[in-house]
């Protein structure tokens, strides 16, 4: 497995910002008419997709929007509790350093995520932020024509069964992880996938240096 092209998602990739997605649900709930969730269904919610989540509170597509933009001012005021995964920075730093050109596809906003990512910004060459969670492959593909990198060599790294969709519309690859929002069991419909057990795991982007030398040159 090599790749010359690396594209993240961020919250639940490179941010581990679920305690604060826990932490503000029920009150977006309550400003936005769905349904509140209780902690015991946490680990069954985490094991289903976003449309499945999304019929079991009772909220329907055209409220995503709005609630996204609420999600992200509140983040935006707790932003500093919130932290890169361990080992995110020091391994965006080796991928980067190995070749691989990478980049971030995230429905936070910009300024969310780079403020969360500090001095890791100097590693990501491209950012597409405010993406709808099932409107993302035509960003992943406005990446890849930014770089000029062909689907085969690109991956988008990702927490959620909507990001191995859209990676699958977009014709590249998806590796998921298993730190983020989505547990192992929520992946089970998607055709292929790379699993990353732990942060470590995503060195084996960087593939052999004969590969990377050449991608080193876009």
């Amino acid at each position: 497995m090599s790749y010359r092209l690396a594209i993240f998602d961020f919250d639940g990739t490179l941010a581990d910002s679920f305690p604060f997605f826990v932490s503000v649900f029920n009150q977006v709930a309550d400003r936005h008419a769905f349904s509140r969730i209780h902690p015991q269904e946490l680990d069954c919610l985490r094991k289903q997709g976003a449309r499945e989540i999304m019929a079991h509170i009772g909220m329907p597509r055209w409220k995503l929007p709005l609630v996204a933009r609420t999600f992200m001012s509140l983040m935006r005021k707790h932003r500093s509790s919130i932290p890169l995964f361990n080992n995110i920075a020091n391994t965006l730093a080796h991928l980067d350093e190995r070749g691989l050109i990478l980049a971030v596809v995230s429905s936070n906003s910009q300024e969310n995520i780079t403020q969360i990512l500090g001095s890791s910004c100097r590693h990501i060459r491209a950012f597409e932020c405010g993406v709808s969670i099932f409107g993302k492959a035509s960003r992943l593909r406005r990446v890849m024509r930014k770089f000029d990198v062909a689907p085969e060599d690109v991956i988008y790294i990702g927490d959620q069964p909507t990001d191995g969709e859209a990676a699958a519309t977009a014709g590249i690859a998806f590796g998921a992880v298993a730190w983020g929002y989505g547990a192992y069991d929520a992946f089970h419909s998607l055709q292929s996938h790379e699993w990353f057990a732990d942060v470590s795991e995503l060195r084996r982007l960087a593939g052999s240096d004969t590969h990377l030398e050449s991608s080193a040159s876009l």
